[in-house]
């Protein structure tokens, strides 16, 4: 806020500068008239100069914060989610800054990663459902059954999840045989890529959100597909979280926006908006920690969003829970 109004004010000053140099070149104006707009112009390059101070000073305090936290992650996760593997979701648009750095502070926190799954925007597309439900139909195993109101992406989602994921300690970091074809033939189809080795299951999941919100005639679409993964992959495994960075202004386009406005996914999967900064990536760690826990939350700084971070509980959950979120 104070960084626009310190662009503001410059613009005016450019401005009200020029015109006092026109009224300098004219005699229609008279002198006390011309000492008035210097006095404003004089005003408004000190209200220019009192901003970019205030900026100055916000800017350092958030760098000096953020260097604590950074100092002090380690600590703060340490041993917070030990024993669990955690699948990593990009999605189109997403940071691959944020990822690395999520990254980073999930095996800090002791986390195994099984692998990244990057969702290409043929996954996304309207346009492309037919491909989608027709991969779905030809490899779901027989016994899975979707609920009448199910839509593309949802199907699609229920199919991957149980490909990546899994609430049972026992059978995490092995492939799910009934899903043994599923996983190339979305990559063959174009749909999505891998790296690691994500079919070795993960127990939990972090999704990162598109930096921008997606925009166009299919916006709202596409994070609606993004809010089906995430419910998917929950339902699947111990706990799912979306993070990304906070949408200005909001736009239907945005998926952790999405996320928060349906209330039954909301229920069981957490956001945080905050994954851009050090202590938006320990509350990644505590909301993960907390969906193992049964619970989920919104957290960060952008609307819906209930708290920075969960609340830190001196219980840490055991390995080998196998109840899912």
């Amino acid at each position: 806020m104070i960084d626009f109004r310190y662009h503001l004010v410059s613009i005016v000053a450019i401005f009200l500068a020029l015109a006092v140099g026109i009224v300098l070149g004219t005699t229609l104006l008279q002198e006390p008239a011309v000492k008035s707009a210097q006095e404003v112009a004089a005003q408004l390059t000190k209200s220019k100069e009192e901003l970019r101070t205030q900026l100055d000073t916000l800017q350092g305090r958030e760098s000096g914060n953020d260097a604590l936290i950074t100092a002090l992650t380690p600590d703060l996760v340490a041993g917070d989610l030990t024993g669990q593997r955690v699948l990593l979701v990009e999605t189109p648009g997403s940071s691959s800054t944020v990822r690395e750095a999520a990254q980073q502070v999930l095996t800090q926190a002791g986390a195994e990663i099984s692998g990244r799954v990057s969702l290409t925007e043929k996954f996304l597309d309207p346009k492309g459902v037919g491909v989608l439900d027709g991969l779905v139909n030809q490899l779901k195993p027989a016994n899975m059954i979707f609920p009448a109101t199910a839509t593309s992406w949802d199907r699609a989602a229920t199919l991957l999840s149980a490909a990546f994921v899994t609430p049972d300690q026992a059978q995490a970091n092995t492939p799910n045989p009934a899903t043994a074809d599923v996983v190339s033939s979305f990559e063959t189809g174009g749909l999505l890529t891998t790296d690691g080795d994500p079919v070795k299951r993960a127990t939990l999941a972090v999704i990162l959100a598109p930096e921008k919100p997606y925009e166009g005639e299919s916006a709202e679409v596409q994070a609606g597909a993004l809010v089906s993964v995430a419910g998917g992959l929950d339902l699947a495994g111990k706990g799912t979280v979306l993070a990304g960075t906070v949408a200005t202004p909001a736009a239907p386009g945005d998926p952790i926006a999405a996320l928060r406005d349906d209330g039954e996914v909301s229920k069981r999967v957490s956001s945080v908006d905050t994954a851009d900064m050090p202590a938006g990536r320990v509350a990644i760690v505590y909301s993960l920690r907390e969906q193992l826990n049964g619970r989920a939350g919104q957290y960060g700084i952008g609307k819906g969003a209930s708290a920075m971070l969960p609340t830190v509980t001196t219980a840490t959950p055991s390995p080998t829970t196998q109840s899912g979120s």
